[in-house]
Parts: structure tokens; C-alpha cells; sequence
């Protein structure tokens, strides 16, 4: 009950984002382009590209607040998105940027794929973790009620075949 209960919440963001997301509204980001000091430039690959992204953003004026950078080739953006972030991204025009403002399903979704804040990650790993618990303790009481084994190998059995049938076809 009590683990339920803590996981309540993040088992309902789940769901309401992700089914959204499965009907078709996957949120939507307002993006604005954010003017750069003229010959601003980020090394992606850096080691220091975090203090970098601060130090650039203090120097266009810009005052925004991140925990972490995300760098994937030419592109980065600051973390969590869900909330205000921006994108760099840098091309032959040079290095642009634009502040990212989701609106909430888009904030839901992105908490729902991980990436939030450090400390919400946090939370959703001991969700897993009692998740994890909680369905082990429930196949072991199951398997080990004599009046309940067959239904708990028969539905679970049904599960794993359903599970396997539609994984197989994707």
C-alpha cells in the first residue's frame, strides 16, 4: 500500500503523458530566437562546454538557470527541457541559439522520458526500483499461495505471450 501510494503520482504522469502521446497530442514548444554576441562559437565535444554555455550566456545578458548540458553532434541544449531551455545548434551561418518554452504536455512528456531535473530522475529511478519490488513480491506471493499458483502462471503466462507477440511484430 504504501509503496502505491509513492508511486501513485509518477505511475499518473505516465499515463496521462504517454496516452496523450499515443492519441496524437505530443505538446508543443514556443521557440524564440535568442540573439548571440557576433562571433559566438561552442565546442561541442568540450570538456568545459557547460562552463562555456554559462560564460556565453552571461555575455549576451542572458539570464537563465540549468543543471546540465546535453551535447548530441552540432546541437546541445540546456537541462531539464522540461521547463525553459535553450538550443544551440551550430551551421554554416554559425552558432544560433532559441530559448524553448514547453507548454505542459510537452513538460509532462519530457519528465516522462527522463528528462527533468536531476533530483525528479532521482525519484523515478526509486519508483522503478519499488516498482521492480512490488511486482516480484506480488509473482512470489502468487506462486507461493497454493489457492492462487495456477492463476498467477496462467496469467502470467498469457502476459509473457502477449508481451513477446507484439514486441516480435514491431
Amino acid at each position: 500500500m504504501y509503496f502505491a501510494a509513492f508511486m501513485a503520482p509518477a505511475f499518473l504522469l505516465v499515463a496521462l503523458s504517454g496516452g496523450l502521446y499515443l492519441l496524437g497530442n505530443k505538446g508543443a514548444v514556443q521557440s524564440d530566437p535568442l540573439t548571440l554576441p557576433a562571433g559566438s562559437a561552442l565546442d561541442f565535444q568540450s570538456e568545459t562546454l557547460e562552463a562555456d554555455i554559462r560564460a556565453l550566456l552571461e555575455s549576451a545578458g542572458v539570464d537563465h538557470t540549468f543543471e546540465y548540458v546535453k551535447a548530441k553532434g552540432q546541437q546541445a541544449e540546456t537541462r531539464p527541457t522540461s521547463r525553459t531551455h535553450i538550443e544551440f545548434s551550430q551551421s554554416g551561418q554559425g552558432l544560433q541559439a532559441k530559448v524553448n518554452k514547453p507548454n505542459l504536455q510537452y513538460a509532462m512528456m519530457e519528465l516522462h522520458k527522463g528528462h527533468g531535473p536531476k533530483l525528479f530522475k532521482l525519484y523515478q529511478m526509486l519508483v522503478a526500483l519499488a516498482l521492480l519490488g512490488v511486482v516480484l513480491g506480488g509473482l512470489a506471493v502468487g506462486l507461493l499461495a497454493q489457492a492462487y499458483r495456477r492463476k498467477v502462471l496462467v496469467t502470467s503466462a498469457v502476459g509473457l505471450a502477449a508481451f513477446l507477440a507484439l514486441s516480435l511484430l514491431a
